[in-house]
């Protein structure tokens, strides 16, 4: 994928749900894998032209595990004068060696969430930006059916009353095949995610689940992705065009 086409797609996520305004201070979370590089790449190109002026602030939050090295991602900062921070923690040691997670995701999610909106809110930021992809919505919405029987999936924008920060995820109309297409072409500075239930959770049973039912019917990735985007979720916010013809604003 070219960098052009990714500033399509991110402008087009944007420009429909409304996410982004004059003035906004928006923190990116880099964990160092592929999907919150690409993000960086696609909002620091975007804040040259898009006609709405924002800035962003690079924030990683730091597990604690060994073996980890953020200095290559710490570099790209650098060289796209971007901001970056890292939050150093000892998650890693709470979920493994002292409460010994068997399921640890949860929990980790919400510690690093909270620590990340911390972060966000002291450096001055209103809105905190995260990197899931057209696939990770997707996925979110089979883990939903198949574990809590539920049709649901994230919103591409959430207001976060407790923290008065607004969640955008701008990357929704980026496929995964496309984020790998990216960093291959534009050699990211990838780091190995050093968790050591990294690809063996649900979620990568269900990323296997909807590769094999895209092998087996073609295009079902974009019918559940439609059926997503046009499923009424509670939460979801109206696209700009449907605002507009219900003479409504966004909802938040």
């Amino acid at each position: 994928m070219k960098l052009q086409r990714l500033f399509s797609l991110t402008r087009q996520a944007i420009d429909e749900y409304q996410m982004i305004e004059d003035g906004d201070h928006i923190a990116v979370g880099l964990s160092g894998g592929k999907d919150s590089l690409t993000l960086l790449y696609a909002l620091h190109g975007l804040m040259r032209f898009y006609p709405k002026r924002f800035t962003i602030t690079a924030i990683t939050v730091d597990l604690g595990f060994e073996d980890f090295d953020l200095t290559p991602v710490k570099m790209l900062c650098e060289r796209l004068s971007v901001p970056y921070t890292i939050i150093s923690t000892d998650i890693g040691k709470i979920l493994f060696d002292i409460r010994k997670e068997s399921n640890p995701c949860a929990l980790c999610a919400k510690l690093r969430k909270g620590t990340f909106n911390q972060a966000a809110k002291e450096l001055g930021c209103n809105k905190i930006a995260y990197a899931h992809h057209k696939d990770d919505l997707i996925e979110t919405m089979l883990l939903s059916l198949i574990y809590e029987g539920r049709f649901y999936a994230f919103s591409p924008y959430t207001y976060l009353d407790r923290t008065d920060l607004t969640v955008i995820r701008p990357l929704i109309y980026v496929s995964e095949s496309e984020v790998i297409s990216f960093k291959n072409k534009y050699q990211l500075p990838v780091c190995k995610n050093p968790c050591p239930v990294d690809g063996h959770t649900k979620r990568e049973y269900v990323k296997k689940l909807t590769n094999r039912i895209e092998d087996e019917n073609n295009g079902s990735k974009d019918r559940m992705f439609r059926a997503i985007l046009n499923g009424k979720i509670d939460g979801w916010p109206l696209k700009i065009s449907e605002t507009d013809s219900l003479g409504g604003e966004k909802n938040e």
